[in-house]
């Protein structure tokens, strides 16, 4: 891959990237969607390529290798020297005391001596207002206090301040805490402190780890992908981001930069539907609440996205100060952008997408929230919504800035949130309402099947009417809205494999969007892909897909948004949910019984 070689480590509150050299060149304050404090995955606003990371640097570095601890959040990467090698681990403290979670906005490394006789140097820069302003300093016995406008940083340490302020080489000895967060006292020294958090992590993330109900195959990549999703939720609301990222392009130079640090109603539904199929329910519980929020008393328009904090205006701006993601030397992947336009998108797809996601509340009896009458009426108006707008033209799943359709994929949700809302309303005995949705839902159906399929195509089309191939009908198959053995659907597959197929992997639509023709694939797309071949009796061959797609995972098993089909690469925002959520999709679907192994 090359380009996106990092790890995420994260507690469900705040998160940091780190590369392959242990270097942390991403981490927002006080949240996901706060002042990237290390910002140097989009450069430097200083010109100064040590600003904006928290480094440990090995004199006479050689190689390294890096790999998340078994079943945890907690990554560790090993530096090669001439004279020695060093063990960073890096994690964000996340555990239970006192019957509560505790998830401080506190980041942790521990250096130590893997062997011979290592120098090392530390550089720790960051920087406040998208890397406008340096922070200002003083140091106490321990501490160096990090002091921006808006928030102060406290490195508590036992390693020498003088090197670390002067950034001087230094043998490596004993090894080393650094604990970096609020600017509050520790209450053990740092050596205690780190170690301690690390083994209570460690055991917090194994147990929730052991708690998954897994297939036997690819049991690695479903855990990794589980965690990842997991480290995505926003815990002090329920929210889920897309990703942890703003701005990393979808192709070189493309301009298709985009901020994608909140919470999509459409991304948080696939991610709390692959969650939940692991029996992961405590996240469903969370973003429950999160969404209720929204639909209590709402009997009109709902955004497709929203802040972590139910936040509706997300005016989009550029930080100019940052030149963007690998910028330099004649490069241009800015411009590097804050908040997203699509809040004001009009979205249809969402209504189906939050009643789906509410769903599993009225049906699954572990939830402590399970939700009752007052609640179906709520998503009641969400479904009368669906309904007034499922032929009516909107910006579709893409969300396409410059031009308005009625989308086949938003229709098929529409129709989704009045199937669901039938399937609630039997669950909770209230058959008259079950045939009111279920009335409303064949309508719509109706109008799709004779509105979207081309007999030139042989395939259903993107849009009501329309002429292009688009990947998102793939979900008719995985919402149920036709069987795998529908010829209509068999063909649609076979077109969208002949027409958007790039080896394993996808592309998104046909038709020149905002910026042209996408070149990269999308992969969530791939995903689909294979569901669907799944699904109409090519197995084997949804298999081999998936096991090339897992290969186009980084070295630590996570992927981007987007895929260059004949480089390899990755692009955009990262780590993305939608495509961690194929993973989990596509094991489970794919995986053999445990009977052929027991």
């Amino acid at each position: 891959m090359g380009n996106l070689d990092l790890g995420l480590i994260g507690n469900c509150g705040i998160s940091a990237l780190v590369d392959r050299r242990a270097k942390i060149v991403w981490c927002c304050l006080p949240r996901y969607d706060g002042d990237p404090v290390f910002h140097q995955l989009l450069g430097s606003a200083s010109g100064d390529p040590d600003d904006g990371a928290f480094s440990i640097e090995l004199e006479g570095f050689k190689s390294s290798e890096q790999f998340y601890v078994r079943n945890t959040a907690i990554l560790k990467t090993i530096l090669y020297g001439e004279s020695g090698s060093v063990e960073v681990t890096d994690y964000i403290p996340r555990f239970y005391t006192r019957n509560r979670p505790f998830r401080p906005q506190t980041l942790i490394r521990r250096v130590s001596i893997k062997d011979g006789r290592p120098r090392i140097r530390v550089k720790l820069r960051p920087r406040f207002s998208y890397g406008q302003t340096a922070p200002s300093l003083t140091t106490g016995a321990h501490h160096i206090r990090y002091i921006g406008p808006d928030m102060t940083l406290r490195l508590t340490t036992d390693a020498p301040l003088v090197y670390i302020l002067q950034e001087t080489a230094f043998n490596l000895n004993n090894p080393l805490s650094f604990v970096l967060g609020p600017d509050e006292s520790l209450a053990d020294s740092p050596m205690e402190t780190a170690r301690n958090f690390e083994e209570y992590t460690e055991s917090y993330w194994r147990t929730w780890s052991l708690r998954l109900a897994l297939q036997p195959e690819w049991q690695d990549a479903v855990v990794r992908a589980a965690i990842t999703l997991k480290l995505c939720s926003y815990e002090p609301t329920g929210a889920i981001v897309a990703a942890m990222t703003t701005s990393i392009p979808e192709a070189p130079g493309s301009g298709r930069n985009w901020d994608y640090r909140y919470c999509w109603v459409r991304d948080a539904y696939f991610v709390i539907r692959a969650l939940t199929s692991l029996a992961a329910g405590r996240t469903l519980e969370h973003y429950y609440r999160w969404i209720m929020n929204i639909v209590a008393g709402n009997t009109g328009h709902i955004q497709p996205v929203y802040g972590l904090a139910l936040e509706e205006a997300l005016t989009e701006r550029t930080a100019g100060s940052l030149p963007g993601f690998q910028s330099g030397s004649g490069v241009n992947n800015g411009p590097v952008r804050i908040g997203n336009q699509a809040y004001e998108h009009f979205q249809h797809d969402t209504y189906g997408n939050l009643i789906l996601g509410s769903a599993p509340a009225f049906m699954d009896g572990r939830l402590s929230v399970r939700a009752g009458l007052e609640e179906f009426h709520w998503l009641e108006s969400a479904g009368e919504q669906a309904f007034k707008l499922h032929d009516q033209p909107d910006a579709g799943i893409w969300e396409l800035r410059s031009r308005a359709r009625v989308h086949t994929s938003s229709s098929v949700m529409c129709w989704a949130a009045c199937d669901r809302l039938a399937k609630i309303a039997t669950c909770l005995g209230l058959s008259d309402r079950t045939a009111h949705w279920r009335q409303r839902a064949e309508l719509i159906k109706a109008k799709i099947l004779s509105c979207t399929w081309s007999d030139k195509r042989k395939a259903f089309v993107d849009s009501f009417g329309g002429e292009y191939l688009d990947a998102s009908v793939m979900l008719m198959g995985e919402l149920g809205f036709l069987d795998g053995n529908d010829p209509r659907f068999v063909s649609t597959v076979e077109q969208l494999e002949k027409v958007l197929g790039r080896g394993p992997f996808m592309m998104r639509y046909e038709a020149a969007d905002d910026f042209g023709v996408p070149e990269t694939a999308f992969n969530v797309c791939a995903f689909w892909r294979l569901d669907s071949l799944a699904r109409i009796g090519k197995r084997d061959q949804a298999r081999e897909i998936f096991v090339s797609l897992l290969n186009a995972r980084n070295h630590l098993g996570l992927m981007s948004e987007d895929t260059h089909p004949i480089t390899g690469a990755a692009w955009g925002n990262f780590p993305q949910t939608y495509s961690m959520v194929g993973i989990v999709n596509g094991a489970t679907r794919l995986s053999k019984p445990w009977e052929a192994f027991v």
